[in-house]
Protein backbone atom coordinates (compact mmCIF):
# COMPACT_ATOMS: atom_id res chain seq x y z
CA UNK A 1 0.00 0.00 0.00
CA UNK A 2 1.73 3.67 -0.98
CA UNK A 3 0.98 5.90 1.64
CA UNK A 4 0.12 9.91 1.19
CA UNK A 5 1.89 12.02 3.27
CA UNK A 6 -0.46 15.06 3.50
CA UNK A 7 -3.19 12.23 5.38
CA UNK A 8 -3.00 10.93 8.75
CA UNK A 9 -1.68 6.91 8.68
CA UNK A 10 -4.68 5.69 10.22
CA UNK A 11 -7.27 7.48 8.28
CA UNK A 12 -5.56 5.99 5.30
CA UNK A 13 -5.65 2.45 6.55
CA UNK A 14 -9.11 3.14 7.80
CA UNK A 15 -10.07 3.67 3.95
CA UNK A 16 -8.26 0.88 2.69
CA UNK A 17 -9.75 -1.54 4.99
CA UNK A 18 -13.54 0.07 4.76
CA UNK A 19 -12.51 -0.21 0.77
CA UNK A 20 -11.82 -4.03 1.56
CA UNK A 21 -15.06 -4.94 2.85
CA UNK A 22 -16.88 -2.92 0.18
CA UNK A 23 -15.54 -4.61 -2.46
CA UNK A 24 -15.83 -7.90 -0.85
CA UNK A 25 -11.85 -8.95 -0.40
CA UNK A 26 -13.27 -9.01 3.33
CA UNK A 27 -16.09 -11.19 3.67
CA UNK A 28 -19.20 -10.89 6.18
CA UNK A 29 -18.20 -12.42 9.26
CA UNK A 30 -15.04 -13.18 8.17
CA UNK A 31 -11.80 -13.33 10.82
CA UNK A 32 -9.87 -9.64 10.17
CA UNK A 33 -5.79 -10.56 10.43
CA UNK A 34 -4.54 -9.48 14.25
CA UNK A 35 -2.74 -6.02 14.33
CA UNK A 36 0.67 -7.09 14.62
CA UNK A 37 0.35 -8.93 11.29
CA UNK A 38 -1.33 -6.40 9.46
CA UNK A 39 0.99 -3.59 10.78
CA UNK A 40 4.20 -6.04 9.68
CA UNK A 41 2.46 -6.67 6.39
CA UNK A 42 2.30 -2.84 6.02
CA UNK A 43 5.08 -1.44 7.52
CA UNK A 44 3.28 1.07 10.02
CA UNK A 45 3.45 1.06 13.64
CA UNK A 46 0.60 -1.22 16.00
CA UNK A 47 -0.64 1.47 17.49
CA UNK A 48 -1.19 3.06 13.99
CA UNK A 49 -3.60 -0.53 12.87
CA UNK A 50 -5.00 -0.49 16.04
CA UNK A 51 -6.76 2.82 15.76
CA UNK A 52 -7.86 2.18 11.78
CA UNK A 53 -9.38 -0.87 13.66
CA UNK A 54 -11.28 0.73 16.52
CA UNK A 55 -12.46 3.12 13.89
CA UNK A 56 -14.04 0.49 11.91
CA UNK A 57 -15.90 -0.49 14.67
CA UNK A 58 -16.94 2.58 15.95
CA UNK A 59 -18.39 3.08 12.29
CA UNK A 60 -19.86 -0.66 12.49
CA UNK A 61 -18.20 -2.40 9.93
CA UNK A 62 -16.28 -4.62 12.59
CA UNK A 63 -16.80 -5.92 15.62
CA UNK A 64 -15.18 -7.81 18.10
CA UNK A 65 -14.76 -11.08 20.01
CA UNK A 66 -13.58 -11.20 23.10
CA UNK A 67 -11.42 -13.90 22.69
CA UNK A 68 -11.18 -14.66 18.95
CA UNK A 69 -10.14 -11.04 17.75
CA UNK A 70 -11.98 -9.15 14.96
CA UNK A 71 -14.49 -9.87 12.56
CA UNK A 72 -16.08 -8.19 9.42
CA UNK A 73 -19.48 -6.68 9.96
CA UNK A 74 -22.48 -9.05 9.28
CA UNK A 75 -25.00 -6.14 8.38
CA UNK A 76 -25.19 -6.62 4.93
CA UNK A 77 -27.08 -2.97 4.96
CA UNK A 78 -24.18 -1.64 6.34
CA UNK A 79 -22.17 -3.04 3.29
CA UNK A 80 -24.49 -1.85 1.03
CA UNK A 81 -24.46 1.14 2.18
CA UNK A 82 -20.95 1.84 2.08
CA UNK A 83 -20.80 0.08 -1.26
CA UNK A 84 -22.78 3.31 -2.23
CA UNK A 85 -20.65 5.28 -0.66
CA UNK A 86 -17.76 4.64 -2.58
CA UNK A 87 -19.81 4.36 -5.70
CA UNK A 88 -21.02 7.79 -5.77
CA UNK A 89 -17.74 9.29 -4.45
CA UNK A 90 -16.29 7.89 -8.15
CA UNK A 91 -19.33 8.69 -9.89
CA UNK A 92 -18.91 12.38 -8.55
CA UNK A 93 -15.23 12.81 -9.53
CA UNK A 94 -15.94 11.05 -12.65
CA UNK A 95 -18.47 14.07 -13.56
CA UNK A 96 -16.07 16.46 -12.54
CA UNK A 97 -13.39 15.31 -14.54
CA UNK A 98 -15.22 15.12 -17.58
CA UNK A 99 -16.97 18.08 -16.96
CA UNK A 100 -13.49 19.56 -16.88
CA UNK A 101 -12.75 18.14 -20.31
CA UNK A 102 -15.39 20.42 -21.67
CA UNK A 103 -17.74 16.88 -22.60
CA UNK A 104 -21.42 16.99 -22.27
CA UNK A 105 -23.80 14.56 -19.79
CA UNK A 106 -24.67 12.78 -23.63
CA UNK A 107 -20.57 12.29 -24.66
CA UNK A 108 -20.39 10.99 -20.89
CA UNK A 109 -23.07 8.62 -21.00
CA UNK A 110 -22.06 7.25 -24.04
CA UNK A 111 -18.65 6.68 -23.28
CA UNK A 112 -19.49 5.32 -20.19
CA UNK A 113 -21.43 2.77 -21.87
CA UNK A 114 -19.06 1.87 -24.57
CA UNK A 115 -15.97 1.81 -22.25
CA UNK A 116 -18.39 -0.55 -19.69
CA UNK A 117 -19.13 -2.88 -22.94
CA UNK A 118 -15.89 -2.90 -23.45
CA UNK A 119 -14.27 -4.07 -20.03
CA UNK A 120 -17.61 -7.07 -19.92
CA UNK A 121 -15.83 -8.11 -22.81
CA UNK A 122 -12.44 -8.08 -21.70
CA UNK A 123 -13.33 -9.62 -18.19
CA UNK A 124 -14.83 -12.79 -20.27
CA UNK A 125 -11.88 -13.46 -22.16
Amino acid sequence: MKFDNDKPLWTQLVDEFSRQIASGQWQPGQGITSVRTLALELGVNPNTVQKALAELERQGLAFPERTTGRFVTTDEERIKALQHQYATRATTNFIHQIRGLGMQKDQALDLLTRHWSDTDKDNNE
